[in-house]
Formats: structure tokens, C-alpha cells, sequence
């Protein structure tokens, strides 16, 4: 990276919240990138750990987080307070806890400026440890990559928007144009809802799974917990009607395969084929299904029994929202809403100046 740079190309931007865990190994992977001129800026959101310690001990600019507006995300502040002291002429939003391929930078510019696409988001490789991780991350994956396919979301036909806030690579005159951060301040799923304000005003997204950058999300069940609880609800039409579908589908497979066995035992050797048959089939379209997640073997073959969690899970987040008694980091959130549709949203006040 030059630092004499004065007008990078490219502004990476980490919004930072009691992170000393995984801050660290993020920047290193994003400091000495090949390719374009770049910056990192660190945003501390107000961090009660050793978050700014880290990282003012690496060659990246550090700035403290705005004080959080009433009603305003805490990640969309953070974000928004980095976006602001920007030079470059796109903006990479990374999470903390990602960790960056040497050429993640470029790859993704490169990847973008070919589709001519203002908005690119890349899906990272998931890292998951332990058996509830390696029995739930794919159960929801595998339903995120249902929901949001990579193939609706690139096309500027489909009204069908997606992002991932782990990488999301915007040009920056297309940010402002849709209002930024500060547009979407008052939802939890700040990334989504951006890129619908984008694909609403005629701009391309380019959005896929890519090794150019990994994470591990969650580093220990509740957290694991409180993360998806904070999320499921608002990524699911029908959260509430897809947690009764996958806890009766776990239902029946243990339903068909106890009759399967209990048929053998008896010796009725008619009755257990063709229970394990209709059993080895809905594994199989479940197997398909998880697939799509790609994750590794030892967790595809773990997620069958990740999908009563992920039911309790979903459920729990629906109710949650509903009661407003969402937490995250440290913060409670109730009364988030949706954000307006992109032709009600007002642009922030001070946006075009956010250079």
C-alpha cells in the first residue's frame, strides 16, 4: 500500500466493536496487498477491549465511531463514520473477523469492473469448529443460498438483491447516490437492504461465494446464538412457517428411519425396504440441499442435526424481534424496522461531501 497516496482507488473500510479477538489477523491479511491503491481505515465503535490497541499498532488509520443516533444500527454508524473520512473511489466494507487472500482487493475491483457492476459481495469461505457450528452454519447457508440465488441477484432483470457485509465492494458515487449507511441506519440487515436501494435505482450487483476472503463467524455458542438471532428473522419471508418445515422434516426422516429399523427387527423385510428407501431419498434431497452451502464433508454429514436447532433458532429470532429484545455486542435493539423502500428514503443530509 503507499502510503503517499493521497486519492486511492479503493478505501477499506473495518467497522471494529470489541474485536481483540480476530482484529489483528484481519489487518495483517489486508495490509501489503498487490494491485490498487488502497487505504484501510479502521472504525472503533466505541470499543471497551484492546480493539484500538491493535490497531494502532499496524500501519492502517484509526478513527473513532460518531456517537450513535437514536434509532441508528450501531454497525451502520460505524460504517457511515468511515465512509465519511474516505478517500477512494470505491469503498470495501469488511467485518472484522474476516481474513483476506492477497489478491482479495484486486480480485474483487477486477471481478466488478468486468460485470460493470456498482456493487460487488462476496459470500466468504465459512470456518466452523466444533459440533454445533459444523451442524448449523450449513443448515442456514444452504437456505440463504435457496433464498438469495447468486444467479437472480446478478440479474438486472430480477428484482431479487443480496450482499454480504463481510465483503461488500460499492462504487463510491453509487453509495451516495442511494444515501449510503445512513439510508439503511434503522435495519439490522444493513447489507441487504443497500443492495436493494442500489438494484432499485437501476444499478448492477454482482454478488457469489469466493475463497478471496474466509471467516469464522461466531467463536463460541452464545455468541453463535446471539448472532442469528439478531439476523434469521430478517433474512427469511416466512421465518415462523420455515422453522415448523425444517422441524418436521427432521420429524419424519427420524419417524421413517425408526420404522425402517423397527420393520428389520420384526423381519418384515417388505415394510423396511421400502421405508429405507423413502428414508435414503429425503436424505438425499436434504444432502443436495446442503451442498449448495459448500462446506466440508464432516460438517455436510453433521448438518442433518442442525435442523431442530435451526427451527429453535429461527423461531427464537422471530420472537425476539417481535418483542424487541434483540442484543448485540453489548447493545439491546428494539423497535428496528425494515428500511423505507429507495424512493421514500431521504439521502442524508451531508452525503455528497462524505469524501
Amino acid at each position: 500500500m503507499d502510503q503517499r497516496e493521497t486519492a486511492p482507488e479503493i478505501s477499506v473500510i473495518v467497522p471494529a466493536r470489541n474485536e481483540e479477538a480476530c482484529l489483528a489477523e484481519c489487518l495483517r491479511s489486508l495490509v501489503g496487498q498487490a494491485g490498487p491503491a488502497y487505504e484501510v481505515i479502521v472504525v472503533d465503535d466505541h470499543s471497551t477491549d484492546g480493539t484500538r490497541t491493535i490497531a494502532e499498532s499496524l500501519p492502517v488509520k484509526l478513527i473513532g465511531a460518531d456517537e450513535l443516533p437514536p434509532g441508528w444500527n450501531g454497525k451502520c454508524n460505524a460504517a457511515w463514520s468511515g465512509a465519511k473520512a474516505a478517500k477512494g473511489k470505491w469503498l470495501l466494507f469488511t467485518d472484522a473477523d474476516t481474513r483476506h487472500a492477497p489478491d482479495s482487493i484486486a480480485r474483487g475491483l477486477q471481478e466488478a469492473k468486468e460485470a460493470s457492476a456498482a456493487m460487488l459481495s462476496y459470500s466468504p469461505k465459512q470456518e466452523v469448529r466444533g459440533f454445533a457450528e459444523r451442524a448449523l452454519m450449513p443448515v442456514i447457508f444452504a437456505e440463504l443460498a435457496t433464498t438469495y440465488s447468486p444467479k437472480d441477484v446478478c440479474d438486472p432483470k430480477s428484482p431479487m438483491a443480496a450482499a454480504n457485509g463481510q465483503y461488500l465492494l460499492i462504487q463510491r458515487e453509487a453509495y451516495d447516490a442511494v444515501g449510503g449507511h445512513a439510508a439503511v441506519a434503522t435495519t439490522l440487515l444493513e447489507d441487504v437492504e443497500l443492495a436493494k436501494r442500489l438494484k432499485q435505482a437501476g444499478f448492477a450487483l454482482r454478488f457469489g461465494m469466493s475463497d478471496a476472503v474466509s471467516t469464522r463467524m461466531y467463536r463460541s455458542f452464545p455468541q453463535m446464538w446471539e448472532g442469528w438471532t439478531k439476523n434469521l428473522a430478517l433474512l427469511f419471508p416466512n421465518p415462523r412457517r420455515l422453522a415448523l418445515w425444517r422441524a418436521l422434516e427432521f420429524a419424519a426422516i427420524v419417524a421413517m428411519l425408526t420404522f425402517s429399523m423397527v420393520s428389520l427387527a420384526k423381519g418384515d423385510m417388505i415394510t423396511f425396504f421400502v421405508a429405507a428407501a423413502v428414508t435414503v431419498q429425503w436424505l438425499y434431497l436434504f444432502g443436495k440441499r446442503i451442498a449448495r452451502a459448500h462446506f466440508d464433508g464432516l460438517s455436510n454429514a453433521l448438518a442433518f442435526f442442525g435442523l431442530p436447532l435451526f427451527a429453535v433458532l429461527l423461531l427464537n429470532s422471530s420472537i425476539s424481534h417481535k418483542k424487541g429484545t434483540v442484543r448485540w455486542k453489548g447493545r439491546q435493539y428494539s423497535g428496528m424496522r425494515e428500511a423505507q423502500p429507495a424512493d421514500e428514503a431521504p439521502v442524508a443530509a451531508g452525503n455528497t461531501s462524505a469524501h
